[in-house]
């Protein structure tokens, strides 16, 4: 029963963090899953099965706050659920001591990506506006699949991060799509496993617990994109995985560390994580404070070009920034 109740609350956080930046919901959940002692195969099919539901009230919810852009949910989501589908089938042919070691250095190589993309970086919106290309939308659909179903978890870091850098769509829309067309990601690669495995490995129980924590987590989820600041929460989850894994590769038939060296890299991720945490918080809220100084000198300039009408006064002042804390940085409300 306990396992349970952790999974289900495992699937809420795993799931807000999913619907407000666009991913880790798999990648959190699974390095929980492997962290358990599940099989690689069976623990990627057990996400990917509580996915079709969380994906499919993600994406309703993301529709309801206009999130979404369907022409990118399609020609980004029918290449992946391919990708996904020849992913889940290659893990699950797979020996076990063979898939663990690579489904933990794949989650590895995720979680420092994220780690990096939202410490140092921010969102490029020079080209905002401009039509997402449909050769660019099929590879990255393919492979952001294929790297889903082998990690048990990649559609997001993969996909969400690619259209982010390209500046051609709003933050809400390309996380409200990435979440919205992972359905048919998670729907193939469950397919895919249930050919191969069967039920094996597969607890019901499980599926249902992640399932309905990400139920409940979906709708809240897909408010909080407009709220939540990316770069601190991409950092603490990104720091999250990398020492999770790490302890398991460190553990593996791979690298056998002794405790020693396990214990130096621990101390040196976890000095690096907090460091990274630490210069996201800072640099969110330099971020909104420059924000915040530019949209008060653009106010006051265009109130002082009209002196005769309306003469700013510290109220006026109180008032607007009032309004600027109710949004976040890079991503303005509409």
């Amino acid at each position: 029963m306990k396992t349970l109740i952790v999974l289900a609350l495992a699937g809420l956080g795993a799931q807000l963090v999913d619907g407000s930046l666009g991913m880790a919901y798999g990648v959190t959940s699974t390095t929980l899953l492997l962290a358990l002692g599940t099989n690689p195969a069976a623990a990627s099919a057990t996400i990917h099965l509580a996915e079709i539901g969380t994906t499919l009230a993600s994406g309703l919810s993301h529709w309801k706050f206009g999130n979404v852009d369907w022409r990118v949910v399609a020609k980004v989501g029918v290449p992946g659920a391919v990708g996904a589908f020849a992913g889940a089938t290659v893990l699950s042919n797979l020996s076990t001591e063979v898939a663990a070691p690579v489904m933990s250095l794949i989650l590895l190589s995720l979680g420092a990506y994220l780690l990096v993309r939202f410490t140092f970086r921010g969102i490029d919106r020079r080209n905002l506006g401009k039509p997402v290309r449909k050769r660019f939308l099929g590879p990255l659909g393919l492979v952001a699949g294929f790297v889903d179903a082998t990690g048990g978890g990649g559609w997001g870091p993969v996909g969400t991060p690619a259209l982010l850098a390209s500046g051609r769509m709003e933050p809400r829309k390309v996380i409200g799509s990435i979440d919205t067309s992972e359905f048919l990601v998670a729907l193939a690669a469950s397919l895919g496993f249930l050919f191969a495995l069967g039920s094996q490995g597969i607890d019901v129980a499980w599926v249902a617990a992640l399932l309905l924590g990400g139920l409940v987590a979906a709708p809240l989820a897909a408010w909080l994109v407009r709220h939540v600041p990316p770069r601190l929460l991409g950092s603490l989850v990104g720091g999250m995985i990398v020492v999770t894994n790490s302890r398991t590769l460190l553990r593996s038939d791979w690298i056998d560390a002794s405790d020693p060296v396990r214990y130096a890299v621990y101390a040196v991720i976890y000095l690096i994580w907090a460091a990274a945490v630490a210069h996201s918080f800072r640099q969110y809220r330099k971020d909104r404070a420059q924000e915040s100084a530019d949209a008060l000198a653009a106010e006051a300039a265009r109130l002082a070009e009209q002196p005769e009408l309306h003469t700013p006064d510290a109220a006026d002042v109180a008032d607007l920034e009032r309004s600027l804390r109710a949004g976040r940085p890079a991503d303005p409300r509409d």
